[in-house]
């Protein structure tokens, strides 16, 4: 993975935007790899789906919370991107309050199965959905990967350690003292 360039796919998000009026004021925005990866050093973070567990009580509220010491060590922006729709994912953004990472809804999977991470997780009813994984991207290249152990189909459980935001933040810190 390292040194691979991402994948080149138009996500489907749905933005906040005033002058739609009434009381869902959002409209929808084509946004590509390149808006959210070219020119910028950061953090992916991918997980099974928005609302499940490790992903709302840990991961995503870590990454909130260490957000300011990312940029201090060079990271422009953190992506939260799952198998979800825009409506489900802001949703869940809102539900978390988030100020500072930014959710990417891969509805299709289509970016996440370029990235050779789509799993299939029927035993759990969900579907097509994410490995959960994490990669400091630079200018579209992949600098570092984080990936949890264990890839497969309907895995039994749900690995979490290796993309979490306090051993990416150790591993930059290493990569930055050698």
């Amino acid at each position: 993975m390292i040194g691979r360039k991402v994948p080149n796919v138009t996500f489907r998000t749905r933005v906040r935007d005033e002058s739609v009026g009434g009381p869902n004021p959002f409209r929808w925005q084509d946004m590509t790899s390149d808006d959210y990866f070219k020119g910028k050093r950061v953090i992916l973070f991918s997980l099974p789906g928005a609302f499940t567990p490790t992903c709302s009580t840990f991961q995503l509220p870590d990454f909130e919370k260490m957000y300011e010491e990312f940029k201090a060590e060079g990271i422009d922006e953190i992506y939260c991107m799952s198998v979800n729709d825009a409506f489900v994912m802001n949703a869940w953004a809102k539900g978390q309050n988030l100020q500072n990472v930014k959710v990417i809804p891969d509805g299709s999977g289509e970016f996440t199965r370029k990235m050779g991470m789509l799993v299939n997780k029927d035993n759990l009813g969900f579907g097509m959905r994410s490995w959960r994984y994490a990669a400091i991207i630079n200018d579209g290249i992949v600098e570092q990967w984080f990936e949890e152990e264990g890839y497969s189909d309907n895995c039994e459980s749900d690995p979490y350690g290796v993309s979490s935001p306090q051993n990416i933040m150790e591993k930059l810190k290493e990569k930055k003292a050698a």
